[in-house]
């Protein structure tokens, strides 16, 4: 998880973010996250050679926060990542994504616990310095069990987030496994038991189903048909659990499917000349 090993995470100006702040912030005692902030696009010129506390303050100007949750593989610093926060900079978002402790340059030992904490303190960072501006929450891949987990959260202690956006989501992690292309075992008699359960007793669960049964705020998911690694329809069926809950009757909640032929795949949906609609 903290490859490239090439990337210095201190430097996102490296990866063609010169509107960009490293931070690193303290969720816990013996926790370190490694964060990025970009801001929009507006504010480009401005930004160029502040520091830290320009970019904090900035937080509090008119824009949209948007806080990334990125997925399993790699960092903060991965390209379809930079490439995405380019995008939504452009559509002037400010966007701030973190790796989870034991990721990138974070410190601390990974867990489905400990990775929700790191998201909840960043979130709480961002809305103790962003006003009356409204702050979406977008997770990714595994992104998403954390992004439910977060939201159901803010939910259950009524500081919901102003929406909630769930890019190639799964289930849940049993499910998931499941599915992925490396579980080449699963036809093997006794999988389950070999792969499933040891998840299932460590803790494991990034239950997107159960979660979505309690959240209330918007909730837009966006997934390609030709996703490799989330099954298309374990977003679908998502959708479906969400659309028949409760918690969405009075918020807006909308699945966008992407085309096998636009081959968008698991991580190049930022590609899409429709996102700047579909997020407004």
């Amino acid at each position: 998880v903290r490859v490239p090993y090439f990337i210095d995470l201190k430097r996102p100006q490296d990866q063609g973010l010169n509107h960009t702040c490293n931070y690193y912030l303290q969720p816990e005692e013996d926790v370190t996250v490694g964060v990025w902030h970009t801001v929009p696009a507006a504010l480009w010129k401005n930004a160029h050679g502040k520091d830290q506390v320009w970019f904090e303050d900035a937080l509090g100007s008119s824009h949209p926060v948007i806080l990334y949750l990125h997925g399993n593989a790699g960092t903060r610093g991965g390209d379809h990542r930079v490439e995405l926060y380019k995008v939504l900079s452009s559509l002037g978002y400010h966007v701030v994504t973190f790796d989870y402790r034991g990721w990138g340059d974070s410190i601390g030992s990974p867990s489905e616990r400990g990775m929700t904490y790191d998201a909840l303190h960043v979130f709480d960072w961002i809305k103790a310095r962003s006003g009356d501006n409204p702050v979406y929450i977008w997770g990714h891949s595994l992104g998403t069990g954390v992004a439910t987990n977060l939201v159901r959260r803010l939910c259950e202690r009524e500081t919901p987030p102003d929406a909630l956006i769930l890019e190639s989501p799964f289930t849940n992690i049993r499910e998931e496994a499941r599915s992925h292309p490396f579980s080449i075992y699963r036809y093997f008699p006794g999988f389950d038991w070999f792969f499933l359960d040891p998840i299932t007793t460590s803790g494991i669960k990034f239950a997107n189903d159960e979660n979505v049964k309690y959240i209330s705020c918007s909730l837009l998911i966006l997934h390609a048909e030709d996703d490799p690694v989330v099954p298309f329809h374990l977003g679908k069926k998502l959708y479906n659990i969400a659309a028949t809950s409760r918690s969405f009757r009075d918020y807006k909640l909308q699945f966008v499917p992407f085309h096998t032929d636009l081959g968008y795949r698991h991580k190049y949906i930022y590609r899409s000349p429709e996102l700047p609609r579909i997020l407004r």
